[in-house]
């Protein structure tokens, strides 16, 4: 019922609650919202990337040469993928303010025929990232709060033993209140996480003091030694370096609830220098304490900070974690809309923000996998192998889709554009490469998590393309179908009855078999067919669009974008403020037709793809529910589809 259109038709829509004047934050306070959202990932990373990067079983030593070269290799990664790719460069590429890989694959899609190959491709690359971003996901929430929680291994020796069970009543406590929503708590993530990173800042100023001489790590030259005297050893480490980065995509994601500005001004003046200062710190400490290597990130603080440094890394290690989770919910909601994914029941849990959503099943999916990752791996050291593969792949796309961008839709000059994807793509590739070695690892893990997501999502997308292909081939034309009809009208019957459909070329199924078996045709009839555009959202205005045919019966096409989620009552709420049209719900019947898929050895798709469609098929959300559509006041007709 929802299908995919084209076209950039609106401003963005941010519903807020009717008795509520809208005021435009200060810029202070914008910043400090950013604090709590968008940097949770890659500002915990000081917890375990160095520590990641010098493990004993690395080989590598722990002297000067070796501490500035990693340190310079750390540095300098984040001033390229972070500070100029992404902060820079790729936010650039935005959707109608919003990104991340499916804002950015719709985008490129809206200049580039539908049904052609290039399509096909940008589409599954797309989805792909997406994919991965799902594998990854499972992993940052259980690394983050278990390095946390680790803690407690010098804070209190003698409560080692709980480190795992208290990691694991916080994964749960957190997933179990998402259905409360998170505007409350989110209040306090931004000032939590100004805290955490005045900390960071200072715990690692304190220990350059020590050892000043570890800022000669700034200079790339040591990074280019460190290569070209050990090549396959710095090959190695990249993997590790690379967990310092991981979050870096998360800037992009979360541009569209909060701008550009304010996210480059956060990274600029707090982010960026809180996280140099503290792996620098770290370094330092490792210079004249090697046997620091343990756990460079507490070893920073003195011990009587301790115990509040470990309930506060546990505090920004769990909004973090909620970043990640609302990321989830926010990107299976846009692939919902774009028709990549079964339908889902949505709830949104704040009135005033639409971004706000709570999406059952994921939730319990998430939380389900996170808990077998953390009793399966238990310690964030063999965590850490497995984390950073999938987003060095989500990486990469976005590259290859922002490229896709300059040339179709900002039309820049291809040497420019080759130029620019050349580096990047460099730089992509290398992480990419160092962290396939960790496969054997760990790295499995969301490598398989994503492949397997996006086998399913693929045989979704090609079983819905059959399903309306079959459709197609057996619809009737509405239009010349109602002129037919009205030319020999059957019994008429007072009130409204409204019929979804999924392409408003064909008179709708439950329409047929309504006339066939109940012979009556309502006073009014509106068909109705919900339009996803690849825009975010629709401006409340253009909303709707209505085509009157006669006899009573008109077609009503409420525009959409990927970022909201379709509503019948909101629909008739539109057309009675904006068409002086009148509804009375009890005199109002909504039709739906009830499709069966039925595997078959028929051609297009293999039995056992095609018993996969069937059942993600079978256990979609019923329409009524992600339509929110009074269930009281809904007919279900039949019918079977074979595939």
């Amino acid at each position: 019922m929802v299908k995919l259109g084209r076209g950039a038709l609106s401003k963005r829509e941010r519903p807020i609650a009717s008795d509520a004047t809208p005021r435009a934050p200060s810029a202070s306070a914008l910043m400090l919202a950013v604090l709590g959202v968008v940097f949770g990932d890659i500002g915990t990373s000081p917890l375990y990337a160095l520590k990641e990067a010098f493990q004993p079983a690395r080989g590598i030593a722990l002297d000067a040469p070796s501490i500035f070269g990693v340190l310079s290799l750390l540095f300098w990664a984040i001033v390229i993928v972070v500070a100029v790719k992404y902060v820079l460069f790729v936010m650039r590429a935005d959707n109608h303010g919003e990104g991340g890989v499916l804002a950015l694959m719709a985008l490129g899609l809206s200049r580039i025929p539908r049904q052609s190959k290039a399509a096909t491709l940008i589409m599954m690359l797309g989805l792909f990232g997406a994919c991965m971003f799902y594998g990854d996901a499972v992993i940052a929430p259980a690394i983050s709060v278990l390095s946390a929680v680790e803690g407690l291994h010098l804070a209190a020796p003698h409560l080692s033993s709980f480190v795992l069970p208290v990691t694991l009543a916080i994964l749960i406590a957190l997933f179990s209140i998402q259905r409360h929503g998170t505007h409350t708590a989110g209040a306090l993530f931004g000032p939590v996480m100004l805290l955490w990173f005045i900390t960071l800042a200072a715990l690692g100023l304190r220990q350059i003091a020590y050892a000043p001489a570890v800022l000669e790590a700034l200079n790339p030259i040591h990074a280019l030694r460190f290569v070209s005297s050990r090549p396959l050893l710095a090959y190695i480490v990249l993997g590790s370096v690379f967990l310092a980065l991981t979050g870096a995509e998360a800037l992009y994601v979360d541009m569209g609830h909060f701008g550009a500005r304010p996210i480059r001004l956060a990274w600029y003046a707090i982010v960026m220098p809180a996280l140099v200062l503290n792996y620098f710190g770290q370094g330092a400490l490792l210079l004249t304490q090697p046997s620091a290597l343990e756990n460079p990130f507490y070893r920073l603080a003195p011990d009587w900070a301790l115990f509040p440094l470990v309930l506060l890394a546990t505090l920004a290690t769990v909004i973090a974690a909620q970043a990640v989770i609302s990321g989830a919910f926010s990107l299976t909601s846009q692939a919902i809309q774009l028709g990549l994914m079964p339908r889902m029941n949505i709830i949104h849990t704040s009135e005033r923000a639409i971004g706000q959503i709570y999406i059952p099943l994921v939730n319990g999916l998430l939380l389900a996998v996170i808990v077998c990752i953390a009793l399966g791996f238990q310690h964030s050291d063999q965590l850490a192998a497995a984390y950073g593969i999938a987003v060095t792949a989500t990486m990469m796309i976005t590259t290859v889709l922002a490229c896709v961008v300059m040339l179709k839709v900002w039309r820049w000059n291809r040497g420019l554009v080759a130029l620019i994807s050349t580096v990047f793509i460099t730089v992509d590739s290398a992480f990419f490469g160092a962290n396939l070695l960790k496969v054997a690892e760990g790295g499995w893990l969301p490598l398989s998590l994503g492949g397997a997501l996006f086998f399913l999502l693929m045989t979704w997308i090609k079983g819905r393309a059959l399903v309306k292909a079959h459709t197609a081939a057996d619809g009737i034309e509405l239009c010349p179908f109602i002129e037919g009809l009205l030319a020999y009208p059957p019994h008429r019957v007072e009130g409204t009855a409204i019929y979804l459909m999924g392409n408003d070329a064909f008179a709708p199924t439950s329409l047929l078999h309504n006339l066939k078996h109940n012979k009556v045709l309502h006073q009014r009839t509106l068909f109705l067919t919900f339009i996803t555009h690849d825009v975010p959202y629709m401006d409340p205005q253009r909303r709707i669009e209505l085509e009157e045919l006669r006899g009573g019966l008109l077609i009503v096409r409420a525009h959409y974008g990927f970022n909201e989620t379709p509503d019948v009552q909101a629909v008739l709420h539109l057309l009675e403020t904006q068409h002086g049209m009148t509804f009375e719900l009890m005199e109002t019947s909504f039709f739906i037709a009830h499709e069966t898929v039925v595997p078959t050895q028929l051609p297009g798709m293999p039995i056992l793809r095609a018993r996969i469609f069937a059942w993600l098929h079978r256990n979609a959300a019923k329409p009524t529910d992600f339509f929110k559509i009074p269930a009281n006041r809904v007919v279900e007709l039949g019918t079977k589809v074979e595939i």
